[in-house]
């Protein structure tokens, strides 16, 4: 009796051939089907070559239509939906060197609970109850940091851990989504055109892998959404092709050799995102083994697998993680044993984690930390509201100007009860990345659209 597997190619499970292709039969049904795998994408592409025929012949004036051209590209691109293989515009050579981590802290990050201005009258008497305690860190200026960032001492002293207060723009509202929106674009919607800061930024960098835009979570953050097709992983082990494992080798054989030889963009795309997977499986073949004392706790567990692509050799140029539990209206708890405290030391000791574990490879990346806005600077109570002024924070493997950058003229004047902006939030961005990759501010100037660049000194 005859089987049907796909349309044109059927199989006949009684046939003395198919029981020659392995004693079991259940094994010698499923190399037939791989077999079968294999002729089909053959088929298409030999139809491809067709249409590239046709094309040529467009182009020489021998009557073919353009409409002829992409109906059979259409049909090509179902049959790569079919085999489930998604590839990324961002498959290339190399780029420039080094790696930005934007962390981005959702709810709102009450930044006089991160770092403030020593014995501050404003401070005492508008957040008597918020005030950082006498275990701080001292920081230059006159600042001192919450001892929730102690795991971070080290890079402190060394000079590579540093600050930019009162962190705004103008555009930013108090509602989480917009604030947040027109962080991750790098402006508003209708000046970016929705497309995320980072992928423009990625535009200036060159060639590179297709890991080259990594956002480590279930979903692509608005910052990497555009052109250069970034990858979304929770794991290094979950960037693999869909389907049965038991196809997955087979199919893996077949669209390779579908994208060979045809002379085309497509097949340099294709070939490089069938080599990322085969990067992301090497990786994953063997459970990750970080540096000798280090451990991944909360949010380190995504830190943990940057650090594990990034000493793979995957060639990660930007990339995104994401933390909430940052909207504190209540039971803020700015000191030890208070939520806000035990969220910031749990970032601070992934990051820890994470340069320790780099080792030598730390010195070629940069983490940027920032959040949708600040809080107001008065208390309500034990908590704070939505405000502006935020902090960014840097942490790098390239030395920094000193630990608080940027301009700070206090807390004499605010605004409407906020920390004014004395430090616009994408010059701030502009500048992480220009002295990461050695932009031009010509070059950051086109990551942010309406927005003329102003440098500012952030390394030293």
């Amino acid at each position: 009796m005859e089987k049907t597997v796909y349309n044109s190619f059927p199989l006949h499970p009684e046939c003395p051939d198919l029981r020659r292709l392995a004693d079991n039969p259940a094994e010698a049904l499923l190399r037939a089907e791989a077999d079968l795998v294999a002729a089909e994408n053959a088929a298409e592409a030999d139809r491809y070559r067709t249409l590239e025929d046709l094309e040529e012949a467009q182009q020489d004036g021998r009557g073919v239509t353009r409409r002829t051209f992409v109906a059979g590209a259409a049909a090509t691109a179902t049959a790569l939906a079919t085999a489930q293989f998604v590839t990324t515009s961002a498959s290339f050579a190399a780029t420039k060197t080094g790696t930005l981590i934007h962390v981005f802290l959702y709810g709102g990050l009450d930044g006089l609970s991160l770092i403030a201005p020593d014995n501050d009258p404003v401070l005492a008497k508008a957040r008597p109850d918020l005030l950082l305690g006498n275990d701080s860190l001292a920081l230059g200026r006159g600042f001192k940091l919450t001892s929730a960032f102690k795991p971070l001492e080290q890079w402190l002293k060394a000079g590579q851990l540093g600050f930019i207060p009162a962190v705004s723009d103008e555009r930013l509202s108090r509602s989480h989504f917009q604030a947040a929106d027109a962080c991750n674009l790098g402006g508003l919607p209708n000046e970016t055109g929705g497309r995320g800061w980072l992928d423009g930024l990625v535009d200036n960098l060159g060639k590179g892998t297709a890991f080259r835009s990594v956002g480590v979570g279930s979903m692509l953050p608005r910052s990497l959404v555009g052109n250069n097709g970034a990858l979304s992983l929770n794991n290094v082990g979950s960037l693999r092709l869909n389907g049965d494992d038991r196809f997955r080798a087979a199919t893996e054989k077949a669209i390779k050799g579908l994208f060979t030889g045809i002379n085309h963009p497509v097949e340099e795309a294709v070939q490089d995102g069938m080599g990322a997977l085969a990067t992301a499986q090497k990786l994953a073949a063997k459970p990750y083994q970080p540096a000798a004392g280090v451990e991944y706790q909360g949010v380190g567990n995504a830190f943990k697998q940057l650090a594990q692509l990034i000493k793979g050799g995957a060639n990660v140029r930007v990339a995104t993680v994401g933390m909430g539990g940052y909207d504190t209206h209540e039971n803020q708890g700015t000191r030890e044993g208070g939520q806000l405290h035990r969220r910031l030391n749990e970032l601070a000791s992934a990051m820890a984690a994470f340069f320790t574990d780099l080792g030598p490879k730390a010195a070629d990346v940069t983490i940027m930390v920032s959040s949708e806005f600040g809080r107001r600077v008065g208390s309500n109570s034990g908590g704070t509201d939505h405000g502006h002024g935020g902090v960014i924070t840097l942490l790098s493997g390239k030395k920094l100007a000193g630990s608080l950058l940027g301009t700070w003229n206090g807390l004499d004047k605010l605004d409407s009860g906020d920390v004014p902006e004395y430090n616009n939030m994408f010059n701030v961005y502009g500048a992480v990345a220009q002295g990461r990759f050695g932009l031009t501010n010509a070059e950051v100037d086109k990551v942010f659209p309406r927005q003329k660049y102003a440098p500012m000194k952030l390394y030293a």
